[in-house]
């Protein structure tokens, strides 16, 4: 049976993962729309803002790890149910900037990495201390 704060870090590493996933999918999409003939005035308004947002929303590479991540957040509402506020959002989070900086890593995004990984053991450290006490 899953514990509940396995349950915990498992949100934080879905999320943390597609949100590296989602900026890799919104920087292909800027670069789709700067690549595009400018808009039209028509376009300028709301309604073209709506379709900028569909636009970004039908490219796969950003829309499949935004509801993956959008699931993530349904299970993590359904653990509220079940475990302390106290615990459960810390250690979700903090696994979540965790991951986010593990997956821009292997994903080649440019970072300190000496920094990151130090910020990453300080976070499992934290994670450790919210689950033992």
């Amino acid at each position: 049976m899953i514990s509940d704060i396995e349950k915990m870090i498992g949100v934080g590493l879905v999320w943390g993962s597609t949100n590296s996933l989602m900026r890799r999918g919104a920087l292909l999409w800027e670069q789709k729309l700067q690549s595009a003939t400018p808009p039209s005035a028509d376009r300028r308004g709301v309604i073209g803002h709506l379709l900028k947002w569909l636009d970004l929303l039908f490219l796969w590479q950003y829309s499949v790890p935004f509801l993956v991540n959008l699931s993530a957040s349904a299970a993590f509402f359904y653990i509220l149910g079940d475990s302390p506020l106290s615990v459960a959002v810390p250690v979700t989070n903090a696994t979540t900037f965790a991951a986010t900086a593990v997956s821009a890593m292997l994903l080649g995004e440019e970072m300190r990495v000496r920094y990151a990984l130090l910020g990453i053991a300080l976070i499992v450290f934290g994670v450790w201390i919210c689950i033992t006490s």
